[in-house]
């Protein structure tokens, strides 16, 4: 087995490493976070490792995983760079669904072979997503080298493992933050503008979950031209108008929020009754 090690094992982080470890992937070496007790902590999920929180302290490893935020990809690179962290051959990849492999430039640069991994997974439960990871889609781009051990890596623990192209990554992550994250936000004011109206937040739950769900189900089941219902569906314009103002005058940023909904819903009404 390869020596792995993480630099930033949050929740994302240490279920792989969990996972790679279980299937006796790689062995996990050095699991490196801001503080002892977080590095200590994800250990005690992946059951391998030993803690450190001091860069200066990180041992070599074959494949180096960083799963640190977006913005501090580029910072650690450099200090890794300057601390010759980094050796020859070394497989390093980031797990950013936003930023490309080239990123790490400056460690390919060093002699490493690099790339990208992004899990479309909500990592919200970590130990729920490693019991139940299978078929889970990792995009992947980056150095052939790299990816030679990386995707055999993904596959062992049954992640069905697509190619991405660098160059389109900022696009590709903007559907898993509009399917994800964004749908989020849509949901609490939608539950929000329930409780505005003076409804419990224990009913306005109860209302709203059955429609999200249904409307999920139908979307994957029949397309989104099919599961398209409502105001602007049936033609409804001065409902639609009005409710805008409405929502206005309650909370301008929903307000505006459904304003920009208003369009891209009535191109979606236009094909249905095409």
């Amino acid at each position: 087995m390869l020596n792995f090690s993480i630099i930033g094992a949050g929740k994302l982080g240490r279920t792989f490493a969990r996972m790679w470890h279980q299937q006796g992937v790689f062995h996990v070496q050095q699991i490196l976070n801001r503080s002892l007790a977080s590095a200590t902590s994800a250990i005690e999920m992946i059951g391998a490792g030993s803690a450190i929180s001091d860069l200066s302290k990180l041992e070599n490893a074959q494949v180096l995983m960083l799963a640190v935020p977006d913005d501090e990809i580029a910072p650690i690179c450099l200090q890794l760079n300057a601390a010759k962290k980094i050796a020859l051959g070394t497989i390093v990849f980031h797990c950013s669904g936003a930023k490309a492999s080239t990123e790490l430039q400056c460690l390919a640069a060093m002699g490493a072979f690099i790339a990208s991994m992004h899990p479309v997974r909500s990592f919200a439960e970590p130990s729920v997503v490693a019991d139940s990871f299978t078929g889970t889609i990792c995009s992947v781009e980056g150095d052939e080298r790299a990816l030679a051990t990386l995707v055999p890596a993904l596959e062992a623990i049954a992640a069905q493992v697509v190619r991405i192209n660098a160059e389109h990554k900022l696009l590709y992550h903007a559907g898993s933050v509009f399917a994800s994250n964004y749908l989020v936000s849509l949901m609490d004011i939608a539950m929000r503008s329930y409780q505005a109206a003076g409804i419990s937040p224990e009913v306005a739950q109860a209302m709203a979950e059955p429609l999200a769900r249904h409307t999920l189900e139908t979307i994957f089941k029949r397309g989104c031209v099919q599961a398209l219902t409502g105001p602007i569906a049936r033609g409804d314009r001065q409902t639609v108008e009005t409710q805008m103002e409405h929502v206005k005058q309650w909370n301008a940023d929903a307000g505006a929020l459904y304003q920009a909904f208003i369009a891209p819903t009535q191109a979606l009404a236009n094909k249905k009754s095409a």
